[in-house]
């Protein structure tokens, strides 16, 4: 719902701010004093086409603000927009801004942060539906026909004795079904494509998976053949290290004592320090805990030098084996571990070209058996839908009776496709499908008896468009889930009868809406449950737009000066006139 607008430099508004609430909003004032520059801002914020004369003379830019609530019923839709932008500060508020600049460039914002103009049109498709002349009208987009009669065909109480399924609950097993066919179709697309190469992919698979197995690769070899060439190649160092580690520890070069001579004495002193000195028998413990260590580190030494052997050959035998690890990794990884998967998805995929022919028959009949399955549920959603269509043809026909539009007919145009790859009907008939089900709708109207059918967006007067969308959103009241209606124009050619009847529908459509309503009727107006009086001001010269909202007493005078000259007639006139609407909107 739209709570406040800010408008400044626009055309001839110098600046208003107007906080709004939801309910009918009723915009009133003699022509020309600015009610539809206001509408024309509001759709900047939605969007719209910005131009330079647009920004009031004498100023450099024009600025639009406009603060949105957002409704349960588009809430998850506009939060995921939102999100996927980063722009979810306020998960309860949303606001939108538009700055039209004499340079002839314009900036949107969405919660204060630039965007693109396609992103503002994309949320505002969500807040509000303009109608009118206006091309941002949604009921003027067809693609959103199908959706519209389904949330109808859903807002249309079910029997519950009825055994028939529940469309939503159809919408869920065709989705289900139309993605299992997305799924088979990839995957049968993938197989075909690769069978054309199959022989020369078979031959390639068969090498790498040959030259993979042959080398009979283990997890962790590298390493251990990289610790063993490195021993081999030190081969006499390591021997001298060794020589010089047992010199030191256990030979002793003549001169000087080895270590074990030395600690041999170390431990005859501490035994028989030990012995003469109880308190000090730990210490003769750990003496005689190293001399073992000693004695074990000598032994593991000279075993160590015994099997130290210079061995060439089997130094070139690693460097081969390390040679055949690169040059493998190089081919189909960067390990050993990557390797060996990659021998392992070739034999899957191998496994599947020589299979291709029996995989492809099994395919070929699951997509056969889906596309069956689909095409069956796709029958009894288009019942649902031919079946809510007559309703909806009917009750639109009806209001569009009630709002003197007598020999309008409206139809919903159902156009389905023979395709021989589409879904197979009971009938066996192959037509085309998408994933919103197996025929494309159009709403089409004929304004007048003898006139054919055409597309909502043919018709010309502005009035009658209006009145049709009334219609429709009467209709589709449950069903449509924008939250904010504007109508301007909509009392066009229709005199003070028919404007308490549109009234008193515009008045009910607002239970679900916010419906803003520019009006010259003094019998549609008195149904606003906030109404405003726009005006001109001059001062200084400049003439600027102005906006007042009406108290009980000023609305009679506002109407009893729509109904004719304010006097005392009118004014009783006036006073009559929301007396009635009350009475009329107490009833319902």
């Amino acid at each position: 719902m739209l709570t406040e607008l800010h408008i400044e430099n626009f055309a001839i508004i110098k600046r208003l701010d107007i906080n709004l609430k939801p309910g009918l909003v009723i915009f009133t004032g003699e022509t020309g004093a600015g009610k539809s520059i206001i509408i024309d801002a509001v759709e900047m914020l939605l969007g719209g086409r910005a131009e330079s004369f647009q920004v009031r003379a004498g100023t450099e830019r024009a600025y639009i603000e406009g603060v949105f609530s957002l409704p349960e019923s588009t809430r998850d839709s506009i939060i995921l927009i939102l999100e996927n932008e980063g722009l979810n500060d306020q998960p309860e508020y949303v606001t939108l801004s538009r700055e039209i600049r004499l340079n002839g460039r314009n900036i949107a914002r969405i919660n204060g942060r630039n965007v693109s103009v396609i992103l503002l049109k994309e949320l505002g498709e969500y807040l509000v539906d303009v109608h009118g002349q206006s091309e941002h009208l949604s009921l003027l987009r067809i693609n959103q026909h199908l959706e519209l009669l389904d949330r109808y065909v859903c807002s249309i109480p079910q029997d519950d004795s009825s055994n028939t399924t529940p469309l939503p609950d159809l919408f869920n097993e065709y989705q289900k079904s139309y993605r299992e066919i997305r799924e088979v179709q990839k995957e049968l697309l993938n197989l075909r494509q690769a069978e054309k190469d199959s022989a020369r992919n078979i031959d390639m698979l068969t090498y790498q998976i040959t030259e993979i197995e042959t080398a009979h690769l283990i997890n962790g070899e590298e390493k251990e053949l990289r610790d063993e060439q490195i021993r081999l190649a030190n081969i006499e160092n390591l021997s001298s290290l060794t020589h010089q580690a047992l010199l030191v520890l256990d030979d002793g070069n003549g001169e000087t004592s080895s270590l074990r001579d030395l600690f041999g004495d170390l431990s005859e002193a501490m035994v028989n320090l030990a012995r003469l000195d109880s308190t000090q028998s730990s210490l003769n413990e750990q003496v005689q805990t190293i001399s073992d260590n000693l004695d074990e580190l000598t032994f593991n030494l000279r075993s160590y030098l015994e099997n130290i052997e210079f061995n060439p050959k089997r130094l070139d035998q690693i460097e081969e084996r390390i040679g055949l690890i690169q040059a493998l990794k190089r081919k189909y990884g960067s390990s050993i571990e990557e390797i060996i998967n990659y021998a392992n998805n070739a034999k899957r995929q191998l496994d599947t070209l020589t299979h291709s022919s029996e995989h492809l028959e099994n395919l070929e009949k699951e997509l056969n058996n889906l596309m069956a399955e689909i095409g069956k549920i796709g029958y009894l959603i288009s019942q649902y839908r031919h079946e809510a269509a007559l309703r909806m043809e009917n009750a639109v026909e009806e209001e569009l009776s009630e709002l003197h539009m007598l020999g309008a007919h409206f139809r919903v145009d159902f156009q389905q496709q023979i395709d021989p790859n589409g879904v197979i009907l009971p009938n066996q008939q192959r037509v085309a499908y998408d994933a919103h089900g197996l025929e494309r709708i159009e709403f089409l109207i004929a304004p007048n008896p003898g006139e054919g059918y055409k597309p909502l967006s043919k018709i010309a007067s502005g009035g009658e468009t209006s009145r049709l969308m009334l219609a429709l959103k009467n209709v589709l009241v449950q069903a449509d889930k924008i939250p904010t209606l504007i109508f301007d124009e909509i009392d066009q050619g229709i005199g003070g009868h028919v404007g308490m009847i549109v009234g008193q529908k515009l008045w009910n459509l607002s239970h679900e809406h916010q419906v803003l309503c520019i009006t010259h009727l003094p019998q549609l107006a008195a149904y606003g449950e906030l109404h405003f009086h726009v005006l001109k001001e001059v001062e200084e010269g400049r003439t600027s737009t102005q906006v007042k909202v009406l108290d009980e007493n000023e609305r009679v005078d506002e109407l009893a000066n729509m109904l004719g000259a304010v006097g005392e007639s009118s004014l009783t006139s006036a006073r009559e006139l929301l007396f009635a609407v009350k009475n009329n909107t107490s009833k319902s």
